[in-house]
């Protein structure tokens, strides 16, 4: 692969890891329940007593699990870890509070349950597509996802009982702190997984157009 395929599969990665942020900050906003590594997140960020002084986000805490979790991925099997990986972990967190920041005055938890709902779901949808961008980039995966491929790969337990676990753990962690599990979780898992499913072809022939040969 030529250097110009590489940055066209980074940029590609962004472009997608945007996309499927924009998606997380309508779940996060629609205050209904979010994806499961998101009540994770949610959880610690509202269970931790940050300093004042730091000005803590939902964001800033996404980044530093990931930031853990890639540490420990150094330490077990640093071959998983790839650049697309790095640029997730440090644009994951920051991309969802400027999200917050521009729509968190017209999407928030003040609007009708109907509305919220709606918002829920092309949060899903939205979710969905991003994701089947990053992944066909081929630039590399996020954190949070590679924490089930690793134990599906270390224990050679088949990846979709692997994934429904880990994602089972980080709901009841997440919730047990006090992240917001609730509707939007359960949409969320029938929605993004198929969702996903759709997208992937289109987003295949989308990425390898623009990557090239």
């Amino acid at each position: 692969m030529t250097p110009k395929q590489k940055i066209k599969q980074i940029i590609l990665l962004v472009f997608g890891l945007s996309v499927a942020h924009l998606g997380v900050t309508f779940f996060i906003q629609a205050n209904l329940g979010t994806d499961p590594f998101n009540v994770l997140v949610q959880g610690i960020f509202r269970s931790v007593p940050w300093p004042a002084a730091l000005n803590w986000t939902h964001g800033r805490t996404h980044m530093m699990i990931c930031f853990l979790i890639i540490m420990v991925l150094l330490f077990i099997d640093r071959s998983y870890i790839r650049i697309g990986t790095i640029i997730c972990m440090f644009l994951g967190g920051p991309i969802i509070d400027l999200f917050t920041v521009l729509l968190g005055d017209c999407i928030n938890s003040s609007l009708p349950i109907a509305v919220r709902i709606i918002v829920l779901v092309a949060g899903c949808i939205i979710l969905a597509l991003g994701m089947t961008i990053v992944i066909k980039s081929e630039a590399g995966t996020g954190p949070n996802d590679l924490v089930a491929i690793v134990i599906s790969d270390k224990s050679h337990k088949p990846f979709g009982i692997v994934r429904i676990l880990t994602d089972c753990f980080f709901v009841i962690a997440g919730f047990l702190l006090g992240g917001t599990f609730g509707l939007g979780t359960i949409i969320c898992a029938f929605i993004v997984g198929p969702g996903a499913q759709i997208f992937m072809p289109y987003s295949q022939r989308f990425c390898k157009k623009i990557i090239g040969n």
